[in-house]
């Protein structure tokens, strides 16, 4: 690295103090004019971090923390001892068990871990602890710095009744409804009757859609309300709940906002967070679509003016609840953290906002005055879940045997905290990784995020990657068109349907989907065996035969999208060539010619040439419950199929009716009547029916809690309740029969 280098004068200014920040941006650039207002605060150069959270935001933190020299303290429990975000830091530290009240959440054990490791600093990411403003006073009691904003602050903007009584005082617009701290059940009735339905029920604490209800009229709102109230209370430890108009159109457009210890606030614009299921946020992107430079403007301002209302420090974000009929905003409410959608920001600023978190918190002013900050292309992300989709994209949970993203590059970031052979955990939010990409127009991102997407290769539990490849090639989505309502509106589009006839349904690209599974099945134990286990071709497993070719019928059962379905059995007849070619032929499927190998030895990828025509795929085979799995990826297909050990089958029958091993449970399961089946991992923490009790279709059973979301699970036929072993507290597994209706 020579000295004249721009490399190298990036290292020798860096490891000059802090306060010479200006300095170093001017030397860097010449282009960047003077840092604005400056105050006389103190500077703290910051050395070390400890990062009280998790996972990928954790692993994010660690990155940036590290390019700025600053060493890393990672925080785990017991389910997070080998977690990606514990081998990235500096060091790491214990906190306590799997639950993350009594780990993540425990303040005094994080403060403890901070003072023993000798952090100078906590950053809260985002969740948990990052908007408790109990924690960030114990951090300043302790004299360890809160890389946030004041407790004040967050105090203010946690109480969403509060919050929004303050913003209406700064002139900020606010969405009329009910407020108050009086939170008796006729009031709160009293109140959505006032304001006129459909209303909204909305935690006054937190967000995230927890503790968040619809209700569209007087009947439905006792009910509404307290479980409202239920899933407020596990998520933030506060039942308090306000009442607001609900707006039958809107969309979600959100401004970043950043303010350091010197009075000044800056916007790097807006984020459109519409596209939402179960009330969160699944696909973002940076700019909003459709909106004026006036109205980047004014809605921009209205978050300044917010954030300077409440004197704020740090990273937030101005949430906006935009009416599409008539063009208005209204303040929704402030999250005082880091949000999980700030790398669209990120990618259309060219800034690094976790860096302006540690300058900041060190005291420095902004490094950018507002008419400095820039727009530049367009970015979205995607939040990669391990969710049920047709479930209603319920939680799952289970272990990665495959995890392979798409390339990083300057314009694709994959922000993960898990990898390969690691669990998604019943314990914590479900969200295995975050895709983000940049194109020079929203057209370019789009393509390039449906490429990526396609390219996005996870296995081992069900995930919303084939939903978000949908969404991202839908014609209103491509348009702009978005809204709250988004998927509803869509939904026929969006979700797969049910299969009417199993045998008939399936389609055309499934069984040539099976047809090359087997073929790579079959060129995998080829390779594997080529020589037999004492070293001659008689033992081996490949087709070679003296007088005749060999052939065997493999069995495949299918399992579609379209929710709980039986699975579909299909069987395949590969014949094995004398020159290392296969042929595959099936109930509804015309003979098939196939050639090709396995990339490499210890690869998922391989080269086939089928019917003359080159292709080039993924197959990757796990156990998981006693059965084989079997997933591959060809183009923007990917199929899922379960299969017993490979077998030797004389028979000539292909209808593709048989009983395998593979899946026969599963197949059983959905098909027993009146079963009522748990459609998640989770904690029962209420029952309205026990042993004996008539029900009607659609009642009430009990209620689930996984990931601190709760779930009704009804009643699939009028009866009477039998079998139920369930109590109040219980976990259960996803799939579990918990009682019968008869």
């Amino acid at each position: 690295m020579g000295r004249g280098s721009t490399a190298y004068r990036y290292v020798v200014l860096m490891a000059k103090p802090y306060w010479k920040w200006g300095q170093i941006c001017r030397a860097l650039s010449s282009s960047v004019p003077p840092i604005h207002k400056e105050d006389k605060v103190k500077r703290v150069g910051i050395k070390k971090i400890l990062i009280a959270n998790r996972g990928e935001i954790a692993c994010r933190v660690m990155r940036t923390a590290q390019k700025l020299g600053v060493q890393t303290v990672a925080v785990y429990s017991d389910a997070d001892r080998h977690a990606k975000h514990v081998h990235d830091a500096d060091e790491a530290v214990h906190i306590g068990p799997a639950p993350a009240s009594a780990s993540y959440l425990n303040a005094s054990a994080i403060v403890t871990a901070a003072l023993e490791t000798q952090a100078q600093a906590i950053h809260p990411g985002y969740g948990f602890l990052s908007e408790s403003s109990q924690f960030a006073e114990l951090c300043k009691q302790k004299g360890i710095i809160f890389m946030g904003p004041p407790s004040a602050a967050i105090q203010a903007m946690g109480d969403k009744s509060v919050a929004k009584t303050m913003m209406s005082a700064a002139g900020v617009p606010v969405v009329p409804g009910y407020h108050g701290e009086d939170q008796s059940v006729l009031l709160l009735q009293a109140e959505a009757n006032r304001i006129g339905y459909p209303v909204l029920i909305k935690a006054t604490q937190g967000g995230g859609g927890k503790g968040m209800r619809i209700v569209h009229s007087e009947s439905e709102f006792s009910e509404s309300l307290a479980s409202a109230q239920r899933e407020s209370q596990a998520a933030f430890g506060d039942s308090r709940v306000l009442i607001e108009k609900y707006v039958s159109q809107p969309r979600h457009i959100e401004v970043q906002i950043f303010g350091d210890k010197h009075g000044n606030v800056v916007h790097l614009n807006e984020r459109d967070c519409s596209v939402q299921r179960r009330h969160q946020k699944i696909i973002e992107e940076a700019p909003a679509p459709h909106i004026t430079s006036e109205f980047r403007q004014r809605i921009g301002q209205a978050a300044v003016n917010a954030a300077k209302a409440v004197g704020y420090e740090s990273a937030g974000t101005v949430e906006f609840i935009v009416d599409t009929l008539s063009g208005d905003f209204y303040f929704m409410e402030m999250n005082t953290r880091l949000q999980v959608e700030h790398p669209v920001t990120e990618m259309v600023t060219g800034q690094d906002l976790v860096e302006w978190q540690i300058r900041v918190a060190s005291g420095e002013v902004l490094p950018l005055q507002q008419d400095q900050i820039k727009l530049s292309g367009h970015s979205f992300e995607a939040r990669i879940y391990a969710e049920n989709v047709p479930k209603g994209f319920l939680p799952a949970a289970g272990l990665l045997h495959h995890y392979h993203p798409p390339a990083i590059s300057s314009t694709v970031r994959v922000e993960s905290g898990v990898g390969k052979g690691d669990a998604v955990s019943v314990f914590y939010d479900p969200m295995i990784a975050k895709l983000v990409v940049w194109g020079q127009d929203r057209s370019a991102a789009l393509i390039k995020l449906h490429d990526c997407l396609t390219k996005f290769q996870i296995s081992g539990l069900p995930t919303n990657i084939g939903f978000l490849k949908t969404l991202a090639n839908h014609h209103a989505f491509a348009a702009g068109d978005v809204d709250t309502h988004f998927i509803e509106r869509f939904k026929p589009d969006l979700l797969p349907v049910p299969l009417v006839k199993q045998d008939d349904a399936v389609p055309q690209e499934t069984r040539v989907g099976a047809a090359l599974a087997a073929a790579a099945i079959s060129t995998t134990s080829s390779r594997s065996k080529e020589m037999g286990s004492k070293g001659f071709i008689w033992n081996s497993e490949l087709g070679f035969r003296l007088n005749h070719e060999y052939s065997r019928i493999l069995h495949f059962d299918w399992k579609p999208e379209a929710g709980d379905v039986p699975l579909v059995p299909l069987a395949l007849r590969v014949t094995h060539g004398k020159l290392g070619d296969y042929t595959v032929e099936g109930h509804k499927l015309e003979k098939i010619c196939i050639t090709g190998k396995q990339v490499e030895s210890d690869s998922h990828e391989y080269r086939l040439h089928v019917n003359n025509k080159s292709i080039s795929l993924s197959l990757v085979q796990f156990h998981q419950g006693g059965v084989s799995h079997v997933d591959l990826w060809e183009g923007e297909r990917h199929h899922q199929f379960t299969v017993p050990m490979p077998q030797f089958d004389t028979s000539d029958e292909l209808s593709g009716e048989h009983r395998s091993s593979g899946g026969q449970h599963e197949r059983n399961q959905v098909q027993t009547p009146g079963a009522v089946i748990a459609p998640m991992a989770g904690r029962v923490v209420k029952l309205f029916a026990d042993n004996g009790i008539k029900v009607k279709k659609g009642d009430a059973i009990l209620v689930l809690e996984a990931m601190k979301m709760e779930h009704v699970v009804q009643a699939p036929v009028e009866g009477w309740v039998r079998g139920c072993k369930i109590e109040v507290g219980q976990q259960v597994s996803d799939n579990t029969i918990l009682c019968h209706i008869e």
